[in-house]
């Protein structure tokens, strides 16, 4: 079906190829004109658009024009060619490029709390209405981020909305609506899930266009780099994902976390701890290099005051003998040595840590009084790697480094005992290996979220003891 639009674009294309035969330009000019301007096609795509072969989104129709103008204003007196709107007192630039320089100069120097509108007026050189959700701290709901084009937003549920699906699946989906389609893509720091981006065009941007489409993804990319680099030195944007007020205790520790998921060609890790606003006694910690990953997960209980305090130094005395160089029996020295010598004998903290080779996918792990790691693979059960329970951190005893093997595929668990022993009321424990077998096929950070989340509606939210998780998934690609 030939529309109107169409038959306008056709005859702009006819016009433009007749103005740039005049313009005396080749065609490498033109493209290197047309890309200074923030156009995005190939001199070839270039090239065959003039010739009626190749059609171009509006933006970059108004760009060739555009290019071509400038060329014709430089020989007075010459036709220019048409634009597909009456571009009157509008002399921003637009496109992709327009869009990505406008959103990185606008981050410069800002307080956190500007960065919505920030990144809603980039959206505008792409013709597109941009408003910013946050996932909360316990990652059941996504919040929207102040916003003069989106003031009547409301929260929506990750696990019933459009917008949830982007997320759980750290994608992007398409919608029809009554007043035009919508695009909601999810807001990455790298692969962990800050949020969503809901998108809008503002005017005949074509969302079902798959070249768009990427860039917003890519858009979607940067604005998430942008948003948790802010967050790191203002609380403007953190407030809208707390639903609770946090203690002393659980605000160190969750400040101690690394990032809640990361991942390189050949390893993914991502983890989680509960009550998000509540925990007071467990925490994480990885690294990831070229050729080795290395865990390590941490549990003091939570029936003290100096519980924070002692895990934070356990986690601590970790990083340091690991950022050393050292290997697993190092990394144990370092912790035992910590909790002795600040806290005194009789300061325990249970924990793993493993160390995995990337190459061969050799796993070598040190269990100290906590729960065994678990593998899933391709049978029906998880397997418990080590079933021996060791001396916790700080008891001096001996500890074994076991070793084994991950298959290509594998997830690898670490958890603490709080998340296997939280119960109903009538007692009835939490099934970790259903949980985990129910979430099969999911990224880890969705395995994560699933797993965390169904734990907490089993006991009604009463953790007996801190949860933590951490899971890998190692592909073998290599």
């Amino acid at each position: 079906m030939i529309t109107v639009s169409s038959l306008q674009a056709a005859e702009q294309r006819r016009v433009v190829a007749e103005c740039f035969a005049r313009s005396g330009l080749t065609m490498e000019q033109l493209w290197l004109r047309y890309f200074a301007l923030g156009g995005d096609v190939s001199e070839v795509d270039l090239a065959a658009y003039l010739r009626g072969v190749l059609p171009l989104p509006r933006i970059q129709r108004d760009m060739v024009a555009h290019a071509v103008n400038e060329r014709l204003d430089e020989l007075s007196g010459a036709r220019r060619a048409p634009y597909s709107r009456d571009v009157g007192d509008d002399s921003r630039p637009r496109g992709l490029l327009a869009a990505l320089v406008g959103l990185l100069d606008g981050a410069q120097r800002v307080s956190p709390e500007r960065l919505p509108a920030i990144i809603a007026a980039a959206g505008r050189a792409l013709d597109l209405e941009l408003t910013v959700y946050l996932a909360d701290y316990e990652q059941r709901q996504l919040h929207p981020l102040p916003a003069e084009s989106a003031p009547d937003r409301t929260p929506l549920p990750i696990e019933a909305s459009t917008a949830g699906q982007a997320y759980r699946h750290a994608g992007t989906v398409l919608t029809e609506e009554p007043n035009g389609p919508r695009l909601w893509t999810a807001l990455l720091d790298g692969d962990e899930r800050m949020g969503v981006l809901e998108i809008g065009a503002a005017t005949d941007a074509d969302l079902h266009d798959p070249a768009l489409r990427t860039q917003c993804q890519w858009f979607a990319s940067l604005s998430g780099h942008l948003i948790a680099a802010a967050m790191r030195y203002g609380d403007g944007l953190d407030t809208t994902r707390r639903r609770r007020r946090r203690g002393p205790t659980t605000e160190l520790l969750w400040q101690n976390l690394p990032p809640l998921t990361a991942a390189t060609a050949d390893f993914v890790v991502a983890g989680g701890i509960e009550p998000a606003y509540d925990v007071r006694g467990v925490t994480f910690d990885y690294a990831l290099s070229d050729t080795t990953a290395w865990l390590a997960i941490f549990d003091a209980g939570r029936d003290t005051v100096s519980s924070g305090l002692v895990v934070s130094a356990a986690l601590s005395a970790y990083r340091s003998a690991r950022r050393e160089g050292q290997d697993l029996r190092g990394q144990e020295h370092a912790v035992d040595k910590a909790l002795s010598a600040q806290f005194g004998d009789g300061t325990t903290v249970r924990g793993t840590l493993a160390e995995v080779d990337l190459t061969q996918g050799a796993l070598r792990h040190l269990e100290a009084g906590g729960e065994p790691p678990l593998v899933l693979g391709t049978g029906p059960e998880p397997t418990t790697v080590d079933s021996a329970r060791r001396p916790p951190f700080g008891d001096g005893g001996s500890r074994r480094i076991e070793a084994s093997r991950l298959q290509a595929g594998d997830l690898l668990v670490l958890h603490t005992e709080g998340l296997t022993e939280a119960r109903t009321a009538d007692g009835e424990r939490f099934a970790l290996a259903d949980s985990l077998d129910a979430s099969a096929g999911q990224v880890p950070p969705e395995i994560v979220r699933r797993v965390l989340d169904a734990a907490k509606s089993h006991c009604r939210n009463g953790f007996p003891g801190d949860a933590g998780l951490l899971i890998a998934r190692w592909p073998g690609t290599r």
